[in-house]
């Protein structure tokens, strides 16, 4: 047998093995979303559905987990090397809202009505080293069908994170995502005066 060519797809196996397996003791990237659907029997019964649309600056709509060192540079946003999102993190919670508040995605269906939802913040906070939190602020409108302002409502959630790191700050995240789909159902039932044409 010619060792010449037996050598060969031994080292093409070889490179292989390096580019899949990278350095010694480098761990599998981490890739999360924002968990399971809920309960859906208590989803609000509406006679025309309700269209949803999450919108978030560029820098907060990236697969990069975010976050801050509140006591170094509070204003420099930072990423985890080694965890990312599954999907930008607007059409994560865009997807959460459609799946577990009986909404449906902008442009589709025969929505009346739009809930309008920008994110202005979405990062996990490091007061100290060891002690983070998880923040989502901005603001929410409804809209009417001609993208008229029916009313208006901004938000933000903190919630302590389990773990200085990223499993904890996504905990963290996922957390204040879920306070934000139970107050906008909140808000809504306030609001159903203002928004008596989109929920009959």
């Amino acid at each position: 047998m010619n060792v010449r060519l037996f050598a060969i797809p031994v080292l093409v196996l070889s490179l292989a093995g390096c580019l899949t397996s990278g350095k010694r003791g480098d761990t599998a990237m981490a890739v999360y979303d924002l968990g399971f659907a809920v309960d859906r029997s208590n989803l609000p019964i509406r006679k025309v559905p309700m269209a949803v649309e999450v919108r978030a600056p560029l820098w907060f709509d990236s697969l990069g987990i975010g976050y801050r060192l509140a006591y170094d540079e509070p204003a420099r946003l930072r990423e985890y090397a080694r965890a990312r999102w599954a999907g930008p993190p607007a059409q994560l919670i865009q997807l959460k809202l459609v799946r577990d508040s009986g909404l449906v995605a902008a442009g589709q269906g025969r929505a009346r009505c739009v809930l309008r939802l920008d994110i202005t913040e979405f990062s996990q906070v490091f007061d100290t080293a060891t002690v983070s939190r998880a923040v989502l602020q901005g603001r929410v409108q409804w809209l009417d069908r001609g993208r008229g302002r029916l009313a208006e409502q901004t938000f933000a959630f903190d919630l302590a994170a389990g773990s200085p790191d990223s499993k904890g700050g996504v905990a963290g995240l996922t957390a204040v995502v879920e306070q934000l789909t139970a107050a906008i159902g909140v808000w809504e039932q306030e609001r159903s005066g203002v928004l008596a044409d989109c929920l009959r």
